[in-house]
């Protein structure tokens, strides 16, 4: 019985409507932002005993949110062994256990996106804030790219930091990183090693893909998110009074903003 009703306590935070939800969820949100922050501006402070204390901290906040959405997870065992699952598990080792010194923190970027991406969270964002629901699509492919190039940032500072005299913070690593995105390659900073050069391709690769993708959905008309009963499709123009695909008729939500 207590089980079950930490089970239900926690899916009311995770998932609920209730506005304590909608607060646990912001707060998580919020706390990812100030981990990223933090794994940011520790670039440029001495490492020391606090380094050490704060970490610890921050790992066992991401235990506990860890360890309580197994405890909600309908498929527990799929969501460890998922891509998200093991990101998570190895960010919370390098953490609580950092034998692999700061190696693992870029995978720190990465619980942004999960977090964003999250159905609860989407649907929170759309009720409570008309503009993201008008321009949806244009701002998840904006966050993506934003999501992409800190995680490449802090990767390329964990892996070049100490080895590359060029790299010496994350002001270096973001300048490598932005330059090698739009393809300007100013050339005074460069990775060494293989391993430099095929992050350098990477960057370059997914990079440009993600900001492709960003002008297109700017340029293109904007797109309502509302399921259609009937048939599913999700997205519609903003005026559309039937689905395109199987013609029912809609009651798309408005603000009333042109």
């Amino acid at each position: 019985m207590a089980s079950d009703s930490l089970r239900s306590r926690l899916r009311a935070l995770y998932e609920g409507p209730e506005m304590s939800g909608d607060r646990f969820r912001y707060a998580l949100l919020a706390f990812d932002l100030m981990t990223v922050s933090w794994l940011v501006a520790s670039s440029f402070l001495p490492r020391g005993m606090h380094h050490f204390w704060i970490d610890i901290g921050i790992g066992l906040v991401f235990l506990a949110d860890f360890l309580a959405r197994l405890v909600i997870s309908r498929r527990p065992l799929r969501d460890i062994a998922s891509f998200w699952g093991i990101a998570d598990i190895l960010v919370i080792i390098s953490l609580l256990f950092p034998i692999w010194g700061e190696g693992l923190a870029f995978l720190r970027v990465l619980r942004l996106y999960r977090v964003f991406h999250s159905p609860q969270t989407l649907d929170q964002l759309r009720t409570d804030l008309p503009g993201f629901r008008r321009h949806e699509t244009a701002i998840r492919a904006a966050l993506n790219l934003l999501i992409f190039i800190f995680a490449m940032t802090a990767l390329v500072y964990q892996t070049q930091s100490g080895v590359n005299e060029k790299i010496v913070n994350y002001v270096d690593a973001l300048y490598f990183t932005v330059t090698t995105l739009s393809t300007t390659g100013f050339g005074d900073i460069t990775l060494v090693g293989n391993s430099g050069k095929l992050l350098s391709v990477a960057i370059m690769i997914f990079g440009i893909s993600l900001f492709l993708r960003l002008v297109q959905v700017v340029l293109r008309p904007p797109k309502a998110h509302f399921p259609c009963p009937t048939c599913g499709l999700k997205r519609h123009d903003h005026d559309a009074v039937h689905c395109k695909a199987c013609g029912t008729v809609l009651n798309i939500p408005d603000d009333g903003a042109d």
